[in-house]
């Protein structure tokens, strides 16, 4: 009689751990590559929710509201509120906006009016060669994100 063999030897268990194990690291490896793209990506919608905000806010206070960026610190500020939101260093942000909203050496601001309006400009998010692109319509205060 021969005997009957209803499991695993320990060498076919092993052989299959190891399969997994090297699956699962090629994932994470994949996915840690992705950071920097994802943490890029976020700093641009994190820009287009504060200006939305600033945006909301005229509206529904019917006062003048501003986004001010501080290109020194890589920063930003809504309506010259105490947070400060930090853009990581590795990104570098430039600013369009019109004459008047200048503050000084590489400082402006996007300002929203009572009607929905802005002063307009353009806030450009550039990583080696990915950039983001986010334009604020003068006459509507629609902001538009893209990517180049």
């Amino acid at each position: 009689m021969k005997p009957n063999n209803k499991g695993f030897t320990l060498l076919e268990l092993m052989v299959v751990l190891f399969i997994m194990v090297l699956g699962f690291s090629i994932i994470g490896i994949n996915l840690s590559s992705g950071n920097n793209a994802t943490e890029h990506q976020r700093a641009a919608r994190d820009i287009v929710s504060a200006l939305r905000y600033a945006r909301g806010m005229a509206l529904m206070s019917h006062r003048e509201t501003a986004v001010t960026f501080n290109l020194n610190e890589n920063s930003y500020t809504v309506n010259n509120r105490d947070k400060v939101f930090v853009i990581p260093k590795t990104i570098k942000v430039t600013v369009v906006t019109t004459q008047s909203q200048l503050l000084g050496q590489n400082q402006g601001s996007i300002r929203f009016f009572a009607d929905g309006s802005s002063t307009g400009g353009r806030v450009s998010l550039k990583r080696g060669e990915n950039q983001w692109q986010i334009d604020i319509n003068w006459l509507t205060g629609q902001i538009e994100l893209k990517n180049n």
